[in-house]
């Protein structure tokens, strides 16, 4: 039987006839409507010659590749000590997804395909121990071919506070192997593995993707070969050891994704595939998290302002961050003692939480469940619950507990079901800071996930946001469990702009926590300009991380504006088409939002440092609909942007409208704007003054 899927202008073929593991006849852009006879011979077709000195069959990629069948690249699912070739034993299959069970020796692996109405691949291995004896598992990884044409590789890296640094590369022959070893993702998490044609962008070229669901070490890889096609692959990075008799192993879903209009093209299947299984079911309430504005320093009387300020401005979420527990004044003591400190809060957190909540906003709670400082009553108590020895390396003076055990999960569960009976809490702020350090992460990522799913069903209407110091822990596995991700710890504009750009290709702008700061950056020390703040925080799930109380007047009613701006179009914002603009100059970054029926659209555009020429481009909008007129007007968001020019551009004074073909096509000269400065622009179509609602009561 040969099965082909086909979604979305994609299509995946597999050949299943005979005994041996189906194998990949393509994958990428849609085949057609194939009759039986045209998949036979498409399948007999693209079978490769036999070069010599080579193995005397055809060679070809299996779901299972490996070297008994003659593959000498990486392996699929590796038990290295078998040395029999694997052999299917069933193929089936049920609307768009195909299951595939193999066996090799003792082993049988349960594959499983599908194509989402979206046109995204989604695969994963089951790997079950039906013998009597262990047997050695050294990989789980999902392989898939790629043309030779994709030769050209983007893949991501960074550190703390400069998540998600894109690298692009053209490998020779042999592997790009990115690895990580963290525990979690980590800062220098490869994210996404693109390949694609040369020079492809956000709106142009061939482009296949992976992506690995999963919250502990990963790896992906890019592979050619003089011997067989050009893969990708990935999975979790398995620390090798035995598979018990009776046991399983269930990899990760990797998420996989070909689109031929650019990496704009992964985000138009990657955001409407994940919102159609989102947790996230109202608008993402603007937040104020009091961690830059206080930091340590808690108490009624402090906050009380605090409180009040954001209700002024129109905040419906407000944080409390570290420093509310038993004994927390810094960050080098009392993680893991999930109390409420009587010093600082000697009536507990209930009259805070009054006033948020007569102030009209919700009341949201930091913790850190993962981990426990050395000084800390818990370790005292329970030394034996560290993940590793107590005299070990500390990372920002804590260490992790290990979650594999049931009484660490039973004791956090209990310590957070406690906090969220006793109080009015809507949401956690969830942390954590350091890497694990040890090289078997699975059992600790596998307790989190337990540990939080027990929280979502014992309290539905809490949302979590995860945040690994900053953006360390962002995958579609954690995805499924959060409504909320903090994308970096830097407030910086200037960074945070690529940052978000980069993050956005997989995750939608509803979950990219992205947040006003002060003027000068805690963790950059770079002084930026209101106006580029808030431009830079409006298209995510917006907040403020600033102390309102030491905040100008002006620069108060400014942010109140920003507010109403962001609640008025959350909805266009959060549930549109992403697109973002290639152009020749780095300095000028263009992103923009375009509501599904092409009716509205909000544009930034963004200039970082000095640009290349002293007029720089007309700016190009992107999905609209080049058979309607569009009016273009520049979006008052509270406060102005500077620029060093003896006249503005006409058009800036009193808006245009002009065919969308144009817009698209030749563009509009722009303010010739300072570095540091942004540009929003509301595009509606003639005769439609909002073709997506506005929120009842938004823009207070």
């Amino acid at each position: 039987m040969i099965h082909h899927l086909r979604a979305a202008g994609v299509s995946l073929v597999l050949d299943s006839r005979g005994a041996g593991v189906p194998a990949v006849v393509h994958w990428g852009r849609d085949a057609g409507a194939l009759s039986p006879a045209d998949r036979t011979a498409l399948a007999d077709a693209v079978v490769p010659a036999v070069p010599p000195s080579s193995v005397d069959v055809p060679l070809r990629l299996t779901l299972l590749p490996s070297l008994s069948d003659g593959w000498t690249g990486h392996p699929g699912v590796s038990l290295p000590e078998v040395r029999t070739a694997p052999r299917q034993l069933s193929t089936t299959r049920d609307g768009d997804v195909i299951v595939v069970r193999s066996a090799v020796a003792d082993a049988v692996i349960t594959t499983r395909l599908e194509l989402t109405a979206q046109g995204v691949l989604l695969l994963s291995h089951v790997v079950r121990n039906d013998g009597a004896e262990p047997l050695l598992l050294t990989a789980g990884d999902v392989v898939l071919p790629v043309p030779d044409r994709a030769r050209e590789v983007l893949d991501f890296s960074g550190r703390w506070a400069g998540e998600r640094r894109p690298q692009r590369t053209q490998p020779g022959q042999g592997v790009w192997l990115r690895e990580t070893r963290h525990g979690r993702g980590g800062h220098d998490d490869p994210f996404l593995m693109v390949a694609g044609t040369p020079g492809f962008g956000f709106a142009s070229g061939e482009v296949w993707s992976t992506h690995v669901a999963w919250s502990g070490d990963t790896r992906q890889w890019f592979e050619r070969s003089d011997l067989g096609p050009s893969v990708l692959g990935a999975g979790e990075r398995v620390t090798p050891g035995p598979l018990a008799p009776g046991s399983e192993y269930a990899t990760p879903t990797i998420v996989a994704t070909w689109s031929d209009a650019g990496l704009d093209g992964l985000s138009d299947r990657l955001h409407p595939w994940i919102r159609s299984w989102s947790t996230i079911d109202r608008p993402r309430p603007v937040t104020l998290n009091t961690w830059e504005a206080v930091y340590f320093e808690h108490s009624l009387e402090r906050l009380e302002p605090l409180v009040e300020r954001a209700a002024e401005v129109g905040v419906e979420r407000f944080v409390l961050d570290d420093g509310w527990s038993l004994g927390r004044t810094d960050d080098r003591r009392a993680l893991g003692d999930w109390t409420v400190d009587p010093i600082r809060w000697p009536d507990g957190l209930g009259p805070l939480i009054e006033r948020v909540n007569a102030a009209g906003m919700e009341f949201g709670l930091w913790v850190e469940p993962e981990m426990a400082s050395l000084d800390s009553d818990l370790v005292r108590r329970h030394p034996e619950w560290l993940l590793t020895p107590s005299d070990t390396v500390t990372w920002r003076w804590q260490h992790v507990l290990d979650l594999s055990l049931p009484e660490v999960e039973q004791h956090l569960f209990e310590r957070l079901d406690a906090l969220l009976t006793e109080y009015a809490i809507a949401y956690l702020k969830w942390d954590h800071n350091r890497d694990l350090l040890v090289d078997a992460s699975r059992p600790q990522v596998l307790g989190l996930y337990r540990l939080i799913d027990r929280l979502r069903a014992a309290h539905p209407g809490v949302e979590i946001e995860s945040c690994a110091s900053g953006g360390g822990r962002i995958d579609l596995e954690m995805l499924r469990r959060v409504d909320r991700v903090w994308t970096s710890d830097t407030n910086d504009p200037l960074v945070r702009q690529a940052i978000q750009r980069w993050t956005g290709v997989l995750v939608p702008p509803e979950y990219l926590g992205a947040h006003v700061g002060d003027a000068r950056a805690h963790t950059t020390g770079r002084v930026a300009g209101l106006g580029l703040r808030l431009v830079t925080a409006l298209f995510g799930h917006a907040g403020i991380e600033s102390d309102l109380t030491r905040v100008a007047p002006e620069d108060l009613e400014a942010v109140h504006r920003w507010v109403s701006v962001h609640k008025d179009l959350r909805t266009l914002l959060h549930s549109g088409r992403v697109v973002r603009l290639d152009g020749a100059d780095d300095s000028v970054l263009v992103h923009g939002v375009v509501a599904p029926d092409l009716g509205t659209a909000v544009f930034s555009y963004v200039v970082l440092d000095a640009t290349d020429t002293a007029l720089p481009a007309p700016l190009r909008l992107a999905g609209l609909d080049p058979e309607r007129r569009y009016r273009v007007a520049v979006l008052d968001i509270g406060a102005p942007f500077s620029v060093l020019q003896d006249a503005a551009p006409p058009w800036i004074a009193g808006g245009v409208t002009l065919p969308g073909a144009v817009l698209m096509g030749l563009g509009l000269p722009m303010p010739l704007l300072l570095p540091g400065n942004a540009v929003v622009l509301r595009v509606d179509a003639v005769g439609l003054t909002h073709s997506v609602p506005a929120e009842a009561g938004a823009g207070d």
